[in-house]
């Protein structure tokens, strides 16, 4: 790590072999040393982390300045073959309102008419439909009383429909606004008065469909048996003031949210997907999901230029920086070739690989068996730099495994692009109250995310949702 032209790494080093060297300190004094050069190490290596080198979002570079835009040489505004998004007339409008010429107000003369010029106004009337269904009450001669069936749902003398539950759970589940903002959007935009806990009913109500309908399910069985890349991914929810997880599992039709106070393959196991599983299986290397052996593993190379930016940057480490620009290379030439690379070119590529790693060993050796100390066992800590090394060459396969078939993509973009919302969930909200608001978040958004990548809106998906009914996807994918 270097500051300021200041190779602090090596400073550090030879600060403790002279500590090392030295007989005249007191050992409580040379142990306090040591943990002060410890603490420099560690924060001088926080210093030079950023999005670029690490899993620091960025949102969160220090000083982050916007790129400015490009100046190519196509023209501004859409290209041509881009379909664009406009409005067009309609022939069946709701309102017709004709404008006739104040004749009045012409010179004189003789005048017919010739036709119409049509302009069209798009609006919205956001107001409140009240139904009121009346059952018939009739009496035979007995005085016997018969009275006509309400539909069913209709059950109270005056309750909710099912478009005002719809539309409050996709403001609150798909676009995250908080329970007090959909009170005061229904209050002042239809004046109709809903509580917090109406609003919880309704996510409640649309979690229990989700679950009965058979929706959830169809999502967990077409992910198990799913023919084409399944992306895995986990991050850190709060619950209730504690540390829990939200896993997810997604290709690109199906998405499949779950929580759990666990990380590891015991929340997998419960979630009841992977271990199904026979596909490939994409991910950032947690080790928890090499437990699943009956699929093969295709690992995020998003995250591996980032940690050999990493050790570029603050190690000097020329190999990370020649395999940095091959795995790009090799990205690049698989993208311009229809996502196909030859075999000839893979084995190239392979050896290229290869020998780059071999660099690396003599750039960065492992650790010195004679540093071990007295009773010490095990095997001798890694710099950051050799234990990336050792798990680039450890897993080859499955770090190239994107070259060898065009339905395998070079990041786990996709599985990080689905939870991304959670996060955005987190820093609205906070956190979740209680377990269940986490599984009902989840599953809904699983309901939601599976229907949006189908092209149904998500409205048009809970709306058909609390009519009892669903998108025929879910259907279809049963009789599968």
């Amino acid at each position: 790590m270097k500051l300021d032209n200041i190779n602090i790494s090596e400073l550090v080093e030879n600060t403790k072999i002279q500590l090392k060297e030295d007989t005249t300190l007191a050992p409580s004094l040379k142990v306090s040393l040591e943990l002060i050069l410890m603490v420099i190490l560690m924060l001088t290596e926080r210093l030079g982390l950023h999005s670029k080198n690490s899993s620091i979002p960025p949102s969160e570079d220090p000083n982050r300045k916007k790129k400015p835009p490009q100046n190519g040489d196509k023209p501004a505004g859409g290209q041509k073959g881009h379909k664009g998004i406009t409005l067009t007339q309609t022939d069946s409008p709701d309102e017709v309102k004709t404008l006739f010429v104040e004749r009045d107000k012409l010179p004189q003369g003789n005048y017919h008419e010739i036709g119409f010029i049509k302009r069209q106004v798009v609006d919205i009337d956001i107001s409140k439909i009240i139904t009121e269904y009346r059952a018939q009450i009739i009496e035979n001669e007995r005085g016997k009383q018969f009275i006509a069936d309400f539909p069913d749902g209709v059950n109270n003398h005056i309750q909710y429909g099912s478009s005002i539950k719809a539309h409050a759970v996709y403001l609150s589940q798909y676009q995250l606004l908080p329970y007090n903002r959909i009170e005061e959007y229904f209050n002042d935009q239809l004046d109709i008065p809903i509580s917090a806990g109406s609003l919880f009913n309704f996510n409640k109500q649309a979690f229990d469909l989700v679950t009965s309908s058979g929706a959830q399910a169809a999502i967990k069985r077409a992910l198990r048996t799913s023919m084409s890349t399944l992306h895995v991914d986990e991050t850190g929810i709060n619950i209730d003031g504690k540390r829990c997880w939200l896993h997810g599992a997604s290709d690109l039709r199906w998405t499949y949210f779950f929580p759990h106070k666990k990380r590891g393959k015991e929340a997998m196991d419960d979630a009841d997907i992977l271990a199904h599983f026979q596909g490939i299986l994409c991910h950032d290397h947690w080790k928890p999901y090499y437990h699943y052996t009956d699929c093969e593993h295709a690992l995020c190379n998003a995250h591996h230029l980032r940690e050999l930016e990493r050790a570029w940057e603050h190690d000097d480490m020329q190999w990370a920086k020649a395999m940095q620009g091959l795995l790009t290379n090799i990205n690049k030439a698989q993208i311009d070739n229809g996502f196909i690379v030859d075999k000839a070119r893979q084995a190239d590529y392979r050896l290229e690989y290869q020998k780059i790693l071999a660099d690396g060993d003599i750039e960065c050796p492992p650790p010195d068996e004679k540093t071990r100390k007295q009773g010490q066992r095990g095997r001798l800590k890694r710099t950051k730099s050799r234990a990336l090394l050792e798990r680039l060459r450890n897993f080859e396969d499955d770090t190239l495994r994107f070259m060898a078939r065009e339905d395998i993509p070079f990041t786990n973009n996709q599985g990080e692009r689905d939870i991304r919302m959670t996060k955005v969930h987190q820093k609205i909200s906070g956190c979740f109250r209680s377990e269940q608001g986490a599984e009902m978040f989840c599953l809904i958004r699983s309901y939601l995310s599976t229907c949006r990548k189908q092209n149904i809106s998500a409205s048009e998906a809970l709306n058909l949702l609390f009519k009892n009914q669903l998108p025929n996807i879910f259907t279809n994918q049963a009789a599968e």
